[in-house]
Order: structure tokens, then sequence, then C-alpha cells
């Protein structure tokens, strides 16, 4: 199953991911890093779980890098 970062369960901090920044989301360019805080209350959202990384970044989730839950690496 692809972790693609549309489900709040899947998300917690400490966890690599991939985000789209709203300034890239016309280019789809991804800022990898690791998750400090969800921001998206909801349990899904169908353009990704929006979070801030340690550095400060906002975005939404677009990968999730390494789960080490289930050993999903994704090959964006």
């Amino acid at each position: 199953m692809a972790m693609d970062g549309q489900n709040r369960g899947d998300i917690y901090s400490g966890l690599e991911v991939d985000i789209i920044l709203k300034k890239d989301q016309g280019s789809g360019e991804l800022t990898r890093g690791y998750v400090q805080d969800i921001l998206t209350s909801s349990p899904y959202h169908s353009r990704g779980i929006k979070v801030r990384l340690d550095d400060g970044q906002v975005g939404r989730v677009a990968y999730i890098i390494n789960d080490g839950a289930n050993g999903y690496f994704p090959q964006p």
C-alpha cells in the first residue's frame, strides 16, 4: 500500500517525509524533512496532511519516505 500522506493516522512526529510547500504547488517541487507538528485536524485530506517540519517549513505531505513500521520506501 502506497503511503502518500493523505491519512492523518499514518503521520507522526519524527517521520521523514517529502512535502510540497505552498510556493511550490505549481511546480510540484518537493522538500524533504522530519515532521515536528501535524497541522491538519481531519483524519483525511485529498491533497495531503499539512505538517510543520523540524526546520519550521509548512506544507502538505506528498510521500512518506521511511515508515519503519512497514519498511515502505517509495521512489518519488
